[in-house]
């Protein structure tokens, strides 16, 4: 009984912490290139999401299974290699059935290989762990950046064009804040959205 609590402890850990309390792009700073590219519409955040959430979970898992095998010395191209390859499978999944996501996003799903989030989890936990906890490592990560994404994207969408998914919320007398469909409304609200979830956890940086 006492080794299932602490396992179900750790797994409760593990998600809090990718998705909180070592949030990617809030606490770690990660990732906040594609935070201000690609979150001018809601659709394109999720989709950037979602596929940096597929590369961290499918590369952690591979990177754990072959640990063993990995020379110290090579480790970093042995990632990039893993990484590059789900990152590839995620351009032609895009482009087979998603081409308008697919254009908006561009270059941007490309740089997930150079992505430090996937690149750090990949050195930090998952050279280190099982696969199991390796892939739950890369999925909590990837909700916290998801998670991110999505906020700052409605914020952006919402207030630069009145829709969110595509659909009219705001009233037609509603003026538009055209600054917030460009990277300066992004920063401000990514850096917004910072600070609000580290005084949320009470997260603070020594001086």
């Amino acid at each position: 009984m006492k080794l299932v609590r602490l396992r179900y402890t750790r797994w409760f850990n593990i998600l809090r912490d990718g998705i909180s309390h070592k949030n990617p792009i809030a606490v770690a700073v990660l990732g906040i290139c594609s935070a201000l590219a690609v979150t001018n519409r809601v659709e394109n955040a999720i989709a950037m999401g979602l596929g940096v959430t597929f590369v961290l979970m499918a590369s952690s898992a591979t990177v754990s299974l072959l640990r063993s095998f990995i020379p110290s010395k090579l480790r970093m191209v042995t990632y990039m290699v893993i990484i590059s390859t789900y990152v590839i499978t995620v351009q032609m999944f895009l482009a087979a059935y998603f081409p308008v996501i697919s254009r908006a996003l561009g270059a941007y799903v490309g740089l997930i290989i150079t992505n430090c989030i996937v690149m750090g989890r990949a050195e930090a936990f998952a050279v280190r762990n099982n696969p199991r906890y390796s892939m739950l490592d890369g999925l909590a990560s990837g909700l916290g950046y998801t998670l991110v994404l999505i906020v700052v994207g409605a914020v952006r969408e919402l207030l630069a064009v009145g829709t969110l998914l595509n659909a009219q919320v705001m009233p037609d007398s509603f003026t538009t804040w055209t600054v917030m469909a460009l990277a300066p409304g992004g920063f401000f609200i990514v850096g917004l959205f910072i600070w609000g979830i580290r005084e949320l956890i009470h997260y603070h940086e020594a001086a």
